[in-house]
């Protein structure tokens, strides 16, 4: 099979790489209304892809929200079926100004496709689109695969959850397969074997009934913005622990085997460092790379505002604050405790000279999948059958929300899958998806279909 299928695939390769940066050009905001369409217009192309390669029906499904693309191929009822999950949906493309290139108008430079969502999770999910072509023109299919492609990843998955309790017969599997995550790198691939939660909330601080002039009411009256900043600072402590009582309850510690095992994993510190174009990294204290954005738990401040910030000076005592506050969890950790204790806290060290609103954006459950279930040893398996090298398996920093829901309603376990890099500029200008790790994903994607048939 693996001489037939790498023969297909070259043959196509061109072919393959086109039509993923034809999706790439649309872009499908699903957090800005005035993208609605172009949300409609990328979940058609989605259907149109899954019924080339060789979906036997497929279907774009309504939600209370963005929707649904549904597509199947059945080979025997009898034979085991997978469940690919994806997202049509991207993050907006701002600051615009940073981009090298329009975030819609794919580019190709030294072996990357640069252009929003080719990593995150365009170009992932249409490996899967690709393999099932490869797959089916050569005759050589050994499962039943499905595939749930949604259109509200990057807002939360609100409206998934009903969809998919509403449609458990359509989805029923034996194993969900996601890809939307990342290799340590090409020389050392890994697998991860969970993803951390979210608690995503929303801080709006109130100091005067109006914009005051700050030569006149300045030190007399508190400025929100001053306010926030020392209320986001209380939140971690000179050890860069999270200072929130409660916060770290529930949090499932890890093994000294698992934290040996993730340390394995080749790390130059100073080329890290380098890439990111720091002299310093900043973390928790008694923990390492790794460590802090896989097994524990963080408070980031993802954007603040108030005041003037237009061009040149305006000397003002702002009325309002606001910030962004997101925590990444682990588990045991829930969103719904998490947020509690967030908004409680943040409420709870507020001074008196100012008001402040604190409310939920979004959360999502962390998620963690053994490695002796049957779908994780097929997934290391392919992989090493095309690396040469057994996957380390590591936890993921980011968040799927979906993942939990998935697993409570349909009742099997998901495998994580990913092929993007770290650097691959998620959710920042620039992003990028290296063809190589492209082309790597479609070729270790029917090895996995082929080791699970057979275990």
């Amino acid at each position: 099979m693996s001489n037939t299928w790498k023969e297909y695939q070259k043959k196509n390769e061109e072919r393959f790489l086109n039509e993923m940066i034809d999706l790439l050009r649309i872009p499908s905001i699903s957090a800005k209304s005035e993208h609605k369409n172009d949300m409609l217009t990328c979940a058609e192309a989605v259907k149109k892809s899954l019924l080339s390669a060789g979906c036997d029906k497929a279907e774009v499904m309504n939600t209370a929200g963005h929707p649904v693309v549904y597509g199947e191929k059945i080979i025997d009822p009898s034979k085991p079926t997978v469940l690919v999950y994806g997202h049509y949906d991207v993050q907006p493309a701002e600051p615009l100004e940073l981009w090298h290139s329009g975030p819609f108008e794919p580019v190709i430079k030294d072996g990357k496709v640069f252009a929003r969502g080719s990593a995150d999770d365009k170009g992932q999910f249409y490996m899967h689109v690709k393999a099932l072509e490869v797959m089916a023109q050569t005759n050589t299919m050994t499962t039943n695969i499905k595939f749930l492609i949604e259109g509200e990843e990057e807002v939360g998955s609100p409206n998934l959850g009903a969809f998919v309790a509403a449609h458990k017969d359509l989805l029923k599997c034996d194993v969900i397969l996601i890809s939307d995550s990342a290799l340590l790198s090409l020389d050392n691939p890994s697998l991860d074997v969970g993803m951390r939660g979210l608690s995503y909330i929303e801080v709006e601080v109130t100091g005067a009934n109006r914009d005051l002039h700050s030569g006149t009411y300045g030190g007399a009256v508190a400025n929100p913005i001053t306010i926030l900043a020392q209320m986001i600072a209380a939140c971690h402590d000179e050890n860069n622990h999270i200072t929130i009582p409660g916060f770290y309850d529930d949090v499932l510690v890890a093994s000294k085997e698992e934290r040996a095992m993730l340390n394995k994993a080749p790390y130059n510190e100073q080329e890290y460092k380098d890439e990111l174009g720091v002299k310093e990294l900043w973390g928790e204290k008694g923990y390492t790379t790794y460590e802090r954005t896989g097994i524990r738990p963080t408070l980031e401040v993802n954007g603040i505002w108030g005041g003037y910030t237009g061009e040149g000076a305006k000397t003002v005592l702002p009325s309002k604050a606001y910030a962004k506050i997101s925590a990444r969890l682990v588990p045991n950790q829930t969103t719904e405790k998490i947020t509690e204790i967030l908004l409680k806290y943040i409420k709870s060290i507020a001074p008196a000279c100012v008001e402040v609103k604190a409310s939920l954006h979004h959360g999502g459950q962390p998620y963690l999948t053994p490695i002796d279930s049957k779908g994780y040893k097929a997934a290391s398996k392919a992989v090493e059958t095309t690396f040469g090298k057994v996957p380390i398996p590591v936890r993921g920093g980011g968040s799927i929300p979906i993942c939990s829901i998935l697993e409570n309603e349909l009742g099997v376990k998901i495998v994580f899958m990913g092929f993007g890099l770290d650097n691959d500029n998620l959710h920042s200008p620039n992003e990028k998806y290296n063809i190589e790790n492209y082309y790597k994903g479609i070729e270790t994607i029917p090895y996995f279909h082929k080791y699970f048939a057979e275990g």
